[in-house]
């Protein structure tokens, strides 16, 4: 993989830190977004079923000319195909659509725990995993609670917990209760899906760095040991989201983000009550 850091899974597995997520980017323009993303460097694609652009994501994989073993690939699970059998078929239709032989990354997208499914879908993930088609699973949006079950029912850890997770919405307990599992935190919409680019106190430390105020919000996730996924279909952006490795946040601006916390600052659904 390309020079960038990375994290190594409890399973001896390494993901690159930054990665191009593609929630809302259409099918039709995905395969050029994430060719842009591959040739600025990005060698992270994070997509879903529940995108419904995993089809293009694979044909950008395969445009760009770049190596697959060059390249971590994630998707997830649609709730709605929670279950075993389910699961299991869910799966062989994402790999066809990505036109893969295997993903990187598996992740049950949410608990739904209304719909009393979520360990016996794991239990499918810890079939595939066995099997080497998707080489490290992990889930999306799961509390301590759920994450406590399916370890208890299963003995297996899920090597990542991707969760909603910005200067506003730190996640602190919840990043310690992945930490005690030696479970890697991925943050989604790391940037707060846009509204923290005009705070002043980001664009404070932007300003004094020569940077924009996506790359201190992004250095931050990095600085904090977080997997992280910023979205853009814009080539510019997708560039500049990428060019993070330049310049370092002091104690001063950790500090000046830290306070910026809001137990308030939840932006998506609660995965406890979310119904979906």
């Amino acid at each position: 993989m390309s020079q960038q850091p990375t994290i190594t899974f409890h399973d001896g597995r390494a993901i690159p830190q930054i990665g191009l997520g593609v929630w809302q980017t259409p099918d039709a323009d995905a395969a050029e977004v994430v060719a842009t993303a591959l040739k600025a460097g990005y060698r992270h694609i994070d997509t879903a079923a529940g995108y419904e652009n995993e089809r293009g994501v694979g044909e950008g994989l395969s445009r760009s000319g770049i190596e697959r073993n060059e390249v971590f690939v994630t998707t997830k699970l649609k709730n709605e195909d929670q279950g075993f059998d389910s699961t299991l078929r869910a799966f062989d239709r994402s790999l066809g659509e990505l036109g893969l032989d295997a993903v990187d990354l598996y992740l049950v997208h949410w608990p739904s725990p209304w719909r009393g499914k979520y360990v016996e879908t794991w239990k499918a993930f810890v079939r595939l995993r066995e099997e080497g088609r998707a080489r490290s699973i992990g889930v999306s949006n799961f509390t301590d609670e759920h994450l406590e079950r399916i370890v208890g029912e299963t003995g297996v850890v899920p090597v990542l917990n991707q969760i909603e997770l910005h200067p506003r919405f730190q996640q602190r307990e919840m990043r310690a209760a992945d930490a005690k599992r030696d479970i890697v935190t991925e943050s989604w919409s790391p940037l707060g899906q846009g509204g923290l680019l005009q705070d002043a106190a980001i664009g404070r430390i932007a300003e004094k760095h020569g940077r924009t105020p996506a790359q201190v919000i992004i250095r931050w996730h990095l600085d904090n040991g977080l997997v992280v996924i910023p979205k853009s279909v814009t080539p510019s952006r997708i560039e500049s989201n990428f060019d993070v490795f330049g310049f370092q946040l002091d104690a001063e601006d950790r500090a000046a983000i830290d306070a910026m916390d809001s137990g308030g600052g939840r932006i998506g659904p609660d995965p406890l009550t979310a119904k979906f």
